[in-house]
């Protein structure tokens, strides 16, 4: 076993990691941060809505991570196993034991493609698709080109999932497209959820739903897919207060699969009895391993988990660990913030942002509870150069 020491572990070089790397490298030595990572490749997920609707190429949601990772920081090309924060240490797949002297764990979220019976053998071909994997995300758009006429449904399950609203987006990119094409009426569009509503905040929940209503999408609630009968087309929905079966047919399937923080870390002891990473919402600091904070996907923040929402996690996490290193009071608070930018067709978005409380917290001078061009523009082009200029370089 080989052993390594830093003064500062961060586990997971996604959006997170990194971001909170870019703020703190100036801070220390060379050397005193390291990233625990083993992707060699970094995604722009947020676009992969767009890549699934025809919009954007998925090679353009694309870098290496090398060129991503701070200077200064070490790269450990390797991933975690094991936590043991009593010890302040952690395990990995090689066989090292990595210690710390103050850790922050971001690993992201884990898609569970086994959850759903039937799923993960047939996702990417025979009309079962997923905007949610790199892999799979040109076959949804492979799907929506080639339906013509029949039934296309597009689900939710009951998780907490990255995205929350990326399940209905491309349902509203779908029916836009067979709009343009001449074959909305032949084509039944369902979008099925597991959950209660349509939409976390009730702010913008009644715009999509009379925009649903307006364009003909039929919508289920409280309905959790259980089950993909490919041979047959088919596919198990449990009703989950009731645990009643219903089956229907699809000519193409949009699936979001559950989600979860990742094995390893649900098999420590860092999380809560829900599964994810116990922190306080405001100080991201673990509520038992006070040199422990985290953030992003796999923490327990209740706020619906969006590169956004990490955006104004990161500076808080980076602030309040510079002052835990520093034996100083944590000063910083999270409010919650979050945003979805609502896809509602090729050329119109509703840029929903809230916080812990659901009310809008919204950032241009207009009602964004509406469908915009402007605000599809944002998406698209603004934000893709927000991110990989701005957040991964510590500057936004």
């Amino acid at each position: 076993m080989r052993e390594q020491k830093y003064k500062i572990v961060i586990v997971g070089g996604g959006t997170a990691g990194i971001t909170v790397a870019a703020k703190i490298a100036g801070k220390f030595s060379n050397g005193e941060i390291a990233i625990i990572e083993p992707s060699t490749k970094h995604y722009y997920q947020p676009l992969w809505t767009l890549v699934g609707g025809g919009a954007v190429r998925k090679e353009s949601t694309e870098r290496n991570e090398q060129d991503y990772i701070p200077r200064g920081v070490e790269w450990v090309k390797d991933k975690v196993t094991e936590f043991q924060p009593e010890q302040n240490y952690v395990l990995t797949e090689k066989g090292d034991r990595i210690s710390y002297d103050f850790m922050v764990v971001c690993p992201g979220i884990q898609l569970n493609w086994d959850a759903v019976k039937g799923l993960k053998e047939t996702v990417g071909q025979n009309g079962v698709c997923s905007n949610y994997s790199y892999q799979t995300v040109d076959s949804t758009w492979e799907n929506i080109q080639n339906l013509k006429s029949g039934t296309a449904i597009f689900t939710q399950p009951t998780t907490p999932i990255k995205c929350g609203g990326a399940p209905q987006k491309i349902a509203y990119l779908a029916e836009d497209y067979f709009r343009q094409n001449g074959v909305r009426d032949k084509i039944n569009i369902k979008f099925i959820t597991g959950t209660p509503t349509i939409f976390t905040s009730p702010h913008y929940a009644p715009t999509l739903t009379k925009h649903c209503a307006d364009t003909g999408i039929e919508t289920g609630f409280k309905q959790n897919l259980t089950e993909i009968r490919a041979d047959e087309k088919k596919a198990v929905f449990t009703n989950v207060e009731t645990g009643e079966e219903t089956v229907l047919s699809y000519d193409m399937i949009h699936v979001t699969p559950p989600m979860s923080a990742p094995d390893f870390v649900k098999k420590s002891s860092l999380v809560n009895e829900a599964g994810w990473i116990d922190v306080d919402k405001e100080t991201l600091q673990h509520n038992k391993y006070k040199n422990i904070f985290s953030l992003g996907d796999a923490s327990s923040l209740p706020t619906s988990k969006t590169g956004a929402a990490i955006r104004k996690q990161a500076p808080v996490a980076a602030e309040n660990l510079l002052n835990a290193v520093n034996g100083k009071a944590l000063s910083a608070k999270y409010d919650g913030y979050t945003s979805c930018p609502l896809v509602t067709g090729y050329d119109s978005l509703i840029m929903a942002e809230f916080g812990y409380d659901l009310k809008p917290k919204e950032t241009f001078p207009f009602d964004q509870n509406k469908e915009r061009y402007s605000m599809f523009l944002v998406k698209k082009y603004l934000l893709p150069q927000l991110y990989w200029h701005g957040m991964l370089k510590g500057r936004a």
